[in-house]
């Protein structure tokens, strides 16, 4: 769960158990949504949209001395301010059953949304038991906390497209898995798991098969992050080269924030089930490096360098989604399309080179330790 305290207040002092919190009476009662990973780039968005619908959105987040809580600071509302304050944070973790059963049980959630993750696919490779205990496992946990508390809620569980690894593409709700990497396993026993309380239990647990999808909140060390943030450095000056592996790897990245709305929608049907969320578009990394390269007007070739640590034990090549089940018994379809998103990660790191040129020329920071 990719989730800590805030700098502007969210402090262990002021996660009120549930009991105190004030609740509206029945008559009034909203919505509640619990969320795991609240703090990454897709719960941010979810949070977002859900408030904008009126719910009361709760998030889990995990114990640490570090903030980590930046994509949900301009939604952040001192729960003291009981009337404004719709979203609250908990700590808690999926490695923790007891802290899971403890806040489902409390909040009584309508919908809760599994997000958390240790997402990062090269990353899993390097610590394969603590990914597999998190994503898979984890998951495990919360349904089991789902199904057993007073008022099961309707279950959505984050799949990925890293599940199909080397299945060729498109890829659909009925295509099988061949995992390649300890994270694609891993969401891969997460999506059984879900399954099987499904039809073991009679849960609403729905699976989102979620294609790539990228933002302007994207972690720093996903590759398409990593290539608008040297983008935006390179064009001012602060670097001149950006290190990356295989070029050829081909991705259906969509925008993660028309994604978090086929979440919901999945948890507002009559039955619940497994759809893949996709653009139906393929794009390689170096169309992707094009793209954001030429959109500043920059040639890419002259500052990528490819470094051998960054290509994974087993690839993916290309994962390609058929979202016509979503589409049509959703009414979900992306808003955004690729170029598009492109350049709002460009515009969005461009802004933040120009703060870091500021600092570096005034000598606050070295803009120098990258090539």
């Amino acid at each position: 769960m990719a989730s800590h305290e805030s700098n502007n207040g969210v402090h262990d002092e002021e996660q009120a158990d549930a009991a105190a919190v004030p609740r509206p009476m029945p008559s009034e009662r909203r919505k509640v949504a619990l969320i795991t990973g609240i703090t990454g780039q897709d719960g941010s968005y979810l949070t977002e949209f859900l408030l904008g619908k009126g719910y009361e959105v709760h998030g889990l987040i995990r114990r640490s001395s570090n903030f980590n809580t930046a994509r949900l600071d301009h939604l952040y509302v001192d729960p003291h301010n009981a009337a404004k304050a719709l979203m609250k944070l908990h700590y808690a973790d999926l490695s923790d059953a007891s802290s899971l059963r403890r806040w489902v049980d409390a909040l009584l959630p309508d919908e809760v949304y599994n997000l958390a993750a240790q997402s990062h696919v090269a990353v899993s490779f390097e610590i394969p038991d603590y990914t597999a205990d998190v994503v898979a496992t984890g998951a495990l946990r919360l349904l089991e906390a789902v199904r057993c508390s007073p008022k099961p809620a309707r279950y959505y569980q984050a799949g990925s497209s890293e599940m199909f690894g080397s299945t060729p593409p498109p890829q659909s709700e009925t295509s099988p898995f061949h995992p390649r990497s300890p994270y694609a396993a891993a969401k891969v026993a997460a999506h059984w798991y879900t399954v099987n309380y499904r039809e073991a239990y009679g849960l609403f647990a729905c699976n989102g098969i979620l294609f790539n999808h990228e933002s302007p909140r994207r972690g720093e060390n996903f590759v398409t992050r990593k290539i608008t943030r040297a983008v935006g450095r390179i064009r001012l000056g602060l670097q001149t080269k950006v290190f990356l592996g295989n070029l050829s790897a081909a991705r259906d990245w969509g925008f993660a924030g028309d994604y978090v709305e086929a979440m919901w929608m999945m948890l507002q049907q009559d039955e619940a089930g497994d759809y893949v969320v996709a653009t139906e578009e393929s794009h390689t990394v170096e169309e992707f490096l094009q793209a954001a390269f030429g959109y500043v007007g920059l040639e890419w070739k002259e500052h990528v360098v490819i470094d051998p640590r960054y290509f994974r034990p087993a690839e993916v090549d290309n994962l390609k989604g058929d979202s016509s089940k979503a589409r049509k018994a959703l009414g979900w379809k992306p808003k955004v399309g690729f170029l598009e998103l492109v350049k709002m990660m460009v515009d969005h790191d461009l802004e933040i080179a120009k703060k870091e040129k500021v600092l570096a020329d005034a000598g606050y920071i070295d803009a120098h330790q990258q090539p």
